[in-house]
């Protein structure tokens, strides 16, 4: 790191931009960044650390700064382009990141599903005893003195992972995403291989999943789960509408018990994944069960607050198997509700490519409502709607406007999550609206 200049930030309000944003901010060094002026859910805690954001403009770059470009602008951009032209000292986010974790015992947590929340509980947990820096994708980082752990989200994306070489590696699973990048599920799984090479110390894989049981490496895989194939076994598991609680065997030898206030079978690998860490850094079994019993989650994953007797769930699931496993921990704390779904589809590439799959998982829901799709900036039209998938849906389907959301007021006391990875939350901030204001008249 260089103390002598002012690190800027192209694209500042990202998910992990902010939070490295942050990272650097805590550890004493000079940031600024730059982004659209519409309000973004990162953006709070920029502000609240004092950072500077500015609009986006070509003006903003000049001698001194070093530029960490987001991976969502293109060379082309205005003010990456200057600071090339300039020969200022240019990083892609991977890039820095790569950098960023070198001199800590670091933890990389990759995964089509399940970074996010898997990342946010072991920052928590390792923060807990002993001092962590962590960058999580939901736009929430922390640096701090003399930090020896350095938890990070390692996204696949266009194999952005690979600029870094962790220590450790969680890997939650192996699965098609992103299909307007990767070939194949193939391509998906060399990405994971090339990531396992690059590993120091050693690996912690859902035992489940069969692409991950086929990685070779030259350090140590354990692998997690509910069978006795695997290392960390999970056993006597009780799940709750308080919660989920388990017994936990190293190879057959006894943990203990372990409890999280969290929702999901996908919440009890989350947790073996950080205990298997844990346990490999010689940290305290007695203080890894506390921390975990205080953990409150991550944002936009599985957030709750109710609102007139409606209980309104926010999450950025937008896979199938994220959306299936959504509606379980839904099932698993509101075992006696009806629970309803508005799904944003993000972009017409995973739309069109996964179609049935989506079908599929959101049937799960007792009736689905869908948004038109989320075109994201890098791909903006396609040859697919949410009207076909619709006509796959049986449990519902029809489309909801932001300006028209009543039919939801037909449910009472019971659960409507909002799932997606674009702006399904103008549709939510709609919803509650309304509730509000019926709720105002009622009373």
């Amino acid at each position: 790191m260089n103390s002598n200049t002012v690190y800027h930030f192209v694209g500042i309000k990202g998910t992990g931009m902010s939070a490295m944003a942050l990272i650097l901010h805590d550890r004493g060094d000079k940031v600024q960044g730059s982004d659209i002026e519409q309000y973004t859910f990162t953006q709070r805690g920029l502000e609240q650390a004092g950072i500077k954001i500015l609009p986006f403009d070509e003006k903003n770059i000049h001698e001194g700064l070093t530029v960490i470009a987001g991976n969502s602008f293109t060379d082309d951009h205005p003010e990456i382009k200057k600071a090339r032209e300039m020969g200022l000292t240019v990083y892609r986010y991977h890039e820095f990141l790569g950098k960023m974790i070198q001199g800590k015992t670091s933890i990389g947590v990759s995964g089509a599903h399940g970074k996010t929340s898997t990342t946010g509980l072991l920052a928590h947990v390792l923060s807990g005893i002993a001092p962590t820096d962590y960058l999580i994708g939901d736009g929430s980082g922390k640096g701090v003195p003399n930090a020896r752990f350095f938890v990070y989200e390692a996204d696949e994306y266009r194999r952005h992972f690979l600029a870094t070489q962790p220590d450790y590696a969680i890997m939650t699973n192996i699965d098609f995403d992103h299909p307007d990048y990767y070939k194949s599920i193939d391509d998906v799984q060399d990405a994971f291989q090339t990531f396992a090479n690059q590993t120091k110390k050693g690996i912690f894989a859902w035992g489940d999943d069969k692409r991950l049981r086929q990685l070779k490496a030259s350090v140590p895989i354990y692998y997690y789960g509910l069978n006795e194939t695997d290392d960390f076994q999970a056993v006597d598991v009780k799940r709750t509408t308080s919660g989920s609680s388990f017994h936990v065997l190293y190879k057959g030898k006894d943990l203990g018990d372990f409890s999280v206030p969290l929702f999901g079978e996908h919440n009890i690998f989350n947790s073996l994944a950080v205990i298997a860490v844990a346990y490999f850094e010689e940290v305290d079994l007695g203080e890894i069960k506390k921390e975990l019993m205080t953990f409150q989650g991550v944002k936009r994953r599985f957030s709750e607050r109710k609102i007139s007797g409606m209980t309104i769930i926010d999450d950025y699931a937008h896979h199938p198997t994220e959306i299936k496993a959504t509606i379980d921990a839904a099932r698993q704390e509101y075992p006696s509700k009806k629970i309803a779904v508005v799904f944003q589809p993000h972009t017409f590439s995973r739309t069109i490519a996964l179609m049935d799959d989506f079908a599929k998982s959101l049937n799960l829901a007792d009736e689905v409502f869908l948004t038109s799709i989320y075109s994201s900036p890098r791909e903006s039209h396609g040859k697919v709607s949410s009207e076909d998938l619709s006509k796959k849906i049986t449990k519902g389907g029809r489309i909801l406007s932001v300006d028209n959301m009543s039919p939801l007021l037909d449910y009472d006391n019971d659960v409507v999550i909002f799932m997606g990875a674009g702006d399904i939350q103008k549709y939510e901030k709609s919803y509650e609206d309304l509730l509000s204001h019926l709720s105002k008249k009622i009373n």
